[in-house]
């Protein structure tokens, strides 16, 4: 019944919003779902409660689970942050959408500051989008799809910005290299390390507060103002240097990576406390998820879990690829539910088009599905999940079966050289 009455709502949506456009439906259309998605970095599959990690310190987003829908195989669409971001927000896989590199053999694109590229002005985002749907839209953090001005988000549709274009690496000596600036719209307000304090040492940072704060006011300004809002929470105490705010660091059995984690656990549990507070919980759909698997070079005390899958970021072996999933929305989707359904975050694109009851773009091809048939009526499809580094198909998922074509990651040189073999036969790595 729940399922029903909310492929009903969704399809209502759609039919008013066309109407609206047509002038026919200005009195009292409702407003499309908000969108909330909740972007975690170098989080891995392994590091929630409810996919099993032991010391179960995150109650908030187990609880979020249980009353919600769990996504057990859900991927990212590239294992390093920026081609996986690139790909989120555009739909399209990197490959596509111009976020690869061919630098040497499945290389990834753009880490460190000097890299002067970011997303092609040819590419549709998904806050460009929904404009049309009268969405308002902000990214708070990490944005990672470029740093000289023609890159800015705000140039690629969002309306609001608090974050920074890279991570908070450093600090740097700012005299061959500037520390990461930090942004408000289009003024820069600081860097981190300065305006922004990062202590190495402890861990200690409050940028997590800072980053709840921003999304805790943008929530409350459109609810007030009645607008349909899309947010992108996209923070990074996860990525190493992790780092949290005093209150929470030394509190987790994990380190200061569990610290960071609590401290995300908390922040989300605020968030939907807030949604429950102003009663727009049934007209707000949130996704928790993270950019690529946890950075295993980092562990154990910079890094997370993957769980029971193999390697992590910067492979394509489950444990880069596969990423913690959880979807919330109260009165549509029923609780305590776990979809089987292989989704990848550029599905998280085509779904918010569908919420917004709009069309994809036409002139493109566009490689995310829309999930609403498998959250609001269980449906399962069958599709592939490309594991792309670089410009290079290293492996294929379809159903329980994965091929690799490549398991090693070096040059081409090295492969004439001997020194590396491509394999492409069905390994027998676990998928569940």
């Amino acid at each position: 019944m729940v399922a029903m009455e909310a492929v009903a709502a969704v399809m209502r949506w759609r039919l008013l919003l066309v109407l609206s456009a047509a002038g026919l439906g200005a009195l009292g259309v409702p407003q499309p779902p908000n969108i909330l998605l909740l972007l975690m970095d170098d989080m891995g599959w392994g590091d929630l409660g409810v996919y099993g990690e032991p010391s179960r310190e995150t109650p908030n987003l187990d609880r979020m689970a249980a009353e919600g829908m769990l996504f057990p195989n859900f991927y990212t669409a590239n294992p390093l942050c920026s081609p996986s971001r690139a790909a989120l927000l555009t739909g399209r896989l990197p490959i596509r959408n111009g976020f690869y590199t061919t630098n040497g053999q499945a290389r990834n694109a753009y880490t460190p500051q000097e890299v002067v590229g970011g997303i092609p002005d040819t590419e549709l985002l998904l806050p460009e989008l929904l404009k049309k749907a009268g969405y308002v839209s902000k990214i708070v953090g990490k944005w990672h799809l470029g740093h000289r001005p023609q890159f800015h988000p705000l140039r690629h549709g969002f309306d609001e910005w608090f974050g920074s274009p890279n991570c908070h690496f450093g600090p740097y000596d700012n005299r061959a290299r500037p520390n990461i600036p930090v942004y408000r719209d289009w003024e820069m307000v600081g860097r981190f390390y300065e305006e922004f304090p990062i202590d190495l040492k402890t861990g200690e940072a409050n940028l997590t507060q800072i980053y709840l704060q921003e999304a805790l006011d943008f929530i409350k300004r459109q609810q007030a103002a009645q607008r349909p809002f899309f947010l992108y929470w996209a923070i990074d105490a996860t990525h190493a240097p992790v780092y949290a705010s005093k209150p929470f660091l030394g509190t987790s059995q994990r380190g200061r990576y569990g610290d960071a984690v609590r401290e995300i656990d908390d922040s989300v549990g605020k968030i939907l406390s807030l949604l429950q507070d102003l009663k727009i919980t049934k007209d707000t759909f949130v996704f928790f998820t993270s950019d690529n698997g946890a950075a295993l070079i980092s562990a154990p005390k910079q890094g997370g879990s993957n769980g029971p899958f193999l390697c992590g970021k910067q492979t394509t072996f489950e444990g880069g690829m596969r990423e913690p999933a959880i979807v919330w929305w109260p009165g549509h989707i029923a609780a305590g539910q776990v979809s089987h359904q292989l989704g990848n975050v550029m599905d998280l694109f085509t779904t918010s088009l569908s919420l917004a009851g709009l069309e994809l773009p036409s002139d493109r091809m566009i490689d995310g599905l829309d999930l609403l048939p498998s959250m609001l009526q269980g449906q399962l499809v069958d599709r592939p999940i490309f594991y792309y580094r670089g410009n290079t198909l290293m492996a294929v998922t379809l159903g329980q079966y994965k091929a690799h074509f490549w398991t090693w990651t070096n040059s081409w040189e090295e492969f004439r050289q001997g020194s590396i073999k491509p394999r492409g036969h069905v390994k027998s790595e676990r998928t569940l």
